[in-house]
């Protein structure tokens, strides 16, 4: 028997989409349902590898462990992740497709129907429950042609829709009646009801809202979701998300540097979570924090326009700077890259054919080539004698004579690179910090004595806590009696 189905579409970016499909597919499961979350097309920099050797948005990710499944690929089947304004990496069921202007994506997108379609029948068939989830505003009229992802897709498959929209931004009954008025007969007669997200104050000042919306559209109003602090520890999708981490502030300053193309920023969740630890976030426009003990290069999906940002902000004089005064610099993944002699890319992988020069704190050089390693790391380092998590999320290799030092040793296989002083090094490997040990070892050196904190049973209690909420706030037998 194929899968009851559900698409939740928003009205507009950042209004809780992903969220609160990882809390229906934690609660849903809780029920005893097999639930599989599914996102057509993500536009996103913060992807998950999955079991299978691909890669999916890691919101989609989080849906996944929300409802105890293996990441697959079909959950997320395009993933475009951008790389400048105009162009994105695609990636098609996991596996890289090319680099396209948006323009030249637009063209693309019908002939990608089929597979969208395939992937979403796959996870029909095998699972309960399929909660799909919709791609910024559900009802932009210009991209409804070439639609894969939003009522285009709800068209093609024929699914059942609840509209969700955001009351901290204000405009909720505008946002759902304009929406009304740009869908089609056919595409109104989809939507269920609508479900009012990060909602203070009584319900009942609400209920004039409600029926003016019951009025206009005739959907109901299914629940109003309280605002959630539950929520709010949960990993962010993207990048709109960084403004609003906050951790607690502790004696030990970690700046870590906002680069342009932020990749899998979650890498410092488990950090910024240590109650001795201030991780601060460095904007453009902002200097390196001259207290900072450590400042960290985040991954990014464009190694050299990072580099060119990083000079363009005085970063590098920073960085330098901080070095004399004894500070220490780590880079992940892209920022191990940008930490070399130089970077090339010349097939333009990544932006036009060229190299850039690297900061030359680490004696190596990279070459951006078209293979992605994709693997999940889970081993034993023997410099620190700690178990290390992670994965490795990269094109392009390194080499030189910093290798020879390594800062980790997994299994008897070296990874990354540690300067002579012990105050650079760098690692391709994601998610390094999750591992209690291996954090807690690393905070050591830094005369920190890190909390038994343990970063994956906090995400398991933060989607267990959002997951009550959501079974206070809303009827889930009216939203599984909309699902078809």
């Amino acid at each position: 028997m194929r899968a009851r189905r559900l698409m939740v579409l928003g009205t507009g970016s950042d209004v809780g989409k992903s969220l609160l499909v990882a809390g229906l597919c934690r609660a849903f499961t809780r029920r005893g349902l097999k639930v599989a979350p599914f996102k057509a097309q993500n536009m996103s920099n913060n992807a998950a590898v999955t079991a299978d050797g691909g890669e999916i948005g890691r919101a989609q990710a989080l849906q996944a462990r929300a409802a105890g499944q293996p990441l697959s690929v079909h959950m997320n089947p395009v993933l475009l992740k951008p790389e400048t304004d105009v162009d994105a990496q695609v990636v098609v069921q996991g596996q890289v497709l090319g680099r396209f202007s948006a323009a030249d994506y637009q063209a693309l997108k019908p002939g990608l129907r089929p597979r969208v379609i395939e992937s979403l029948d796959r996870l029909s068939a095998t699972h309960d429950l399929v909660l799909i989830e919709g791609a910024g505003s559900g009802a932009e009229r210009y991209l409804r042609p070439q639609d894969i992802s939003n009522m285009g897709l709800a068209e093609a498959a024929d699914l059942a829709v609840v509209l969700l929209t955001d009351e901290s931004r204000g405009g909720v009954t505008a946002a759902v009646i304009g929406h009304h008025h740009l869908w089609t007969a056919a595409d109104r007669a989809r939507v269920g009801g609508v479900i009012v997200t990060k909602f203070r104050g009584d319900p009942a000042i609400f209920a004039p809202a409600a029926e003016d919306i019951r009025a206009e559209t005739g959907w109901p109003v299914l629940g109003l979701m309280r605002w959630s602090e539950a929520a709010r520890r949960l990993p962010e999708e993207d990048s709109l998300g960084l403004a609003r981490r906050s951790g607690p502030k502790g004696s030990l300053v970690i700046a870590v540097l906002d680069l342009p193309r932020i990749a899998n920023f979650d890498d410092l969740d488990p950090l910024a979570a240590e109650p001795g630890v201030d991780l601060r976030w460095v904007r453009p426009g902002q200097p390196i924090p001259p207290e900072a003990a450590v400042v960290i290069l985040p991954g990014s999906k464009a190694t050299r326009a990072a580099l060119a940002t990083l000079r363009a902000e005085g970063w590098d004089i920073d960085l330098r700077a901080n070095l004399r005064r004894g500070g220490r610099v780590v880079g992940i993944c892209a920022g191990f890259q940008m930490l070399g002699r130089v970077v090339r890319d010349p097939e333009g992988i990544e932006g036009s054919p060229g190299e850039t020069e690297g900061l030359g704190l680490l004696d190596l050089e990279t070459v951006i080539g078209p293979t992605k390693r994709l693997t999940e790391i889970d081993a034993r380092d023997h410099v620190s004698g700690a178990r290390v998590t992670g994965y490795e999320m990269h094109m392009g290799e390194s080499f030189g004579h910093a290798l020879a030092r390594p800062w980790l040793n997994l299994d008897g296989r070296p990874e990354g690179a540690l300067s002579g002083d012990g105050r650079v090094m760098g690692s391709y490997l994601h998610g390094i910090f999750g591992a209690g040990d291996f954090r807690r070892h690393w905070l050591s050196q830094l005369g920190i004595t890190a909390a038994s904190l343990d970063h994956a049973a906090r995400i398991e209690t933060a989607l267990d806590a959002f997951a009550d909420e959501i079974e206070a706030d809303l009827d889930l037998d009216a939203l599984l009696a909309v699902a078809r």
